[in-house]
């Protein structure tokens, strides 16, 4: 991720944010169970296996994170038919944290938000990726911008 200062009167931080070839979804994580949404609210059983253990790897009560399911060859690069026929282990990049134990995160700035993600990753995941450990940059598909003192607009995503 990069961050630069916009130049002129506002001089407002923005926050990039890379795309991945994989399949986006909100990852739920309560009671050391997990469970993946898609972008038009169905659960993702096909990484129901995945979920769970992500749910394993993050020693916290309830959460739900925003993000990528990827597979990544050996250069790092997501490889999305691997993903699709299963051919590679998935990785879940996290991109921003929703809720936290109960709380409702939203309403918070983008670079709070980022923050507390940071702060419950663990450093060290087979399954779990933090926004900054993702992928090599040349393998993004795209990428995204946000004002990092901006709350969630509410079904902009």
């Amino acid at each position: 991720m990069r961050r630069m200062e916009e130049s002129g009167e506002c001089r407002t931080k923005w926050i990039f944010e890379l795309k991945y070839d994989g399949f986006r979804g909100l990852c739920y994580v309560g009671r050391g169970r997990g469970w993946f949404i898609s972008r038009n609210g169905k659960r993702m059983t096909r990484f129901a296996e995945f979920a769970d253990q992500l749910a394993r790897d993050i020693d916290i009560h309830d959460a739900v994170f925003d993000g990528e399911v990827i597979a990544s060859d050996d250069t790092g690069r997501p490889q999305f038919y691997e993903l699709l026929w299963r051919s590679r282990r998935p990785t879940y990049v996290a991109f921003d944290l929703l809720w936290l134990n109960g709380a409702d995160l939203p309403a918070l700035p983008l670079s709070e938000r980022r923050r507390r993600l940071q702060a419950v990753l663990p450093q060290e995941s087979l399954a779990l990726s933090h926004f900054r450990k993702g992928c090599r940059s040349r393998s993004a598909v795209g990428s995204s911008s946000g004002l990092s003192d901006n709350p969630d607009c509410g079904g902009c995503r």
